[in-house]
């Protein structure tokens, strides 16, 4: 299938007098994952309800193939919610058994595919033990578990890195790639756009409720035209103030971060550097994901926003 596998399509929800999504469409090819990204109150969680059909959208629709797809389809696609909904008392393979048997798989398959999968995630020691002994991080790995056990053609993921360790999140991003090179269809969504800029090949970024960004992450950053120059100068000089076209983005004890705009030289400004003091280090890099979205959206108007929160 060469075609995108998941839709939404012009995709519509409110609730009372706020607009939770307005019009909102984009794809999800199947092969790759693709990041359904923005801050908290985007509008992300809601788009994924709809998605699975426990919200109904106040007008778009889903489709999945090129079709809208059944409620049966549906119970048989992967959801990990941002909230746990595990049974604390239940010990971790039966938890994950049960749920397999929910979905029509026989005992023996259950405990085959929970004690594979268990083993896979890493957690298979506590799998005798009851939830509620659980960390929070083990308890997100035992989510999803869960989520993949019935193995869902569909995954989709809401914020699934909250409270795991460095470690844990460079496992699990591991698994989420091989979920979509074995030709699943990936969502991702998050609200920590840069920690999942190395998995997600495409984005969708959302803001209020609106698409403000969608595309494959190289090609968005490159059409940007957008550079950002680090640079750590030995002066006590603030020697970038009033170069033209230059924006601070951060200072700290390693140097400055400064986004160049497309006509600015940055030669021109590691000049202007070096002229300070000596150059300890430096770099052109593109902009990251969070300042492709302060760009994508009024980024005053967005910092004061949250300020306010």
């Amino acid at each position: 299938m060469s075609g995108p596998a998941l839709e939404l399509i012009g995709v519509t929800r409110r609730f009372g007098d706020r607009l939770a999504l307005d019009d909102v469409s984009f794809a999800v090819p199947p092969g790759q994952v693709v990041g359904l990204l923005g801050p908290n109150g985007a509008g992300k969680t809601t788009a994924m309800r709809i998605v699975f059909g426990v919200t109904e959208p106040d007008a778009g629709e889903i489709r999945f193939e090129g079709r809208v797809p059944t409620r049966a389809e549906r119970t048989h696609w992967g959801y990990m919610p941002q909230e746990r909904g595990l049974y604390p008392d239940m010990r971790v393979g039966d938890q994950v058994t049960y749920f397999a048997r929910l979905i029509g798989l026989d005992r023996t398959a259950a405990r085959r595919r929970t004690s594979a999968l268990l083993a896979e995630l890493r957690i298979d020691d506590r799998a005798g033990d009851r939830v509620s002994t659980l960390s929070g991080g083990q308890q997100q790995v035992v989510q999803l578990a869960v989520t993949l056990v019935q193995e869902p053609p569909v995954v989709v993921l809401d914020e699934p890195f909250a409270g795991l360790d460095p470690v844990r999140v460079d496992e699990l991003s591991g698994l989420v790639r091989r979920l979509a090179a074995e030709g699943r269809t990936v969502v991702f969504s998050s609200h920590q756009l840069d920690l999942v800029e190395g998995i997600c090949e495409s984005i969708v970024m959302i803001d209020r409720g609106r698409v403000v960004l969608d595309g494959k992450v190289p090609e968005l950053k490159a059409a940007s035209g957008r550079r950002a120059l680090r640079v750590h100068v030995q002066s006590e000089r603030v020697w970038y103030a009033d170069i033209p076209g230059v924006e601070v983005i951060w200072t700290g004890s390693t140097g400055v971060r400064l986004m160049l705009a497309p006509d600015v030289d940055a030669l021109a400004v590691l000049d202007a550097a070096r002229a300070a003091g000596p150059v300890r280090d430096f770099g052109l890099e593109q902009p990251s994901l969070t300042e492709l979205f302060l760009d994508a959206v009024d980024r005053e108007e967005f910092e004061t926003a949250g300020a306010n929160s």
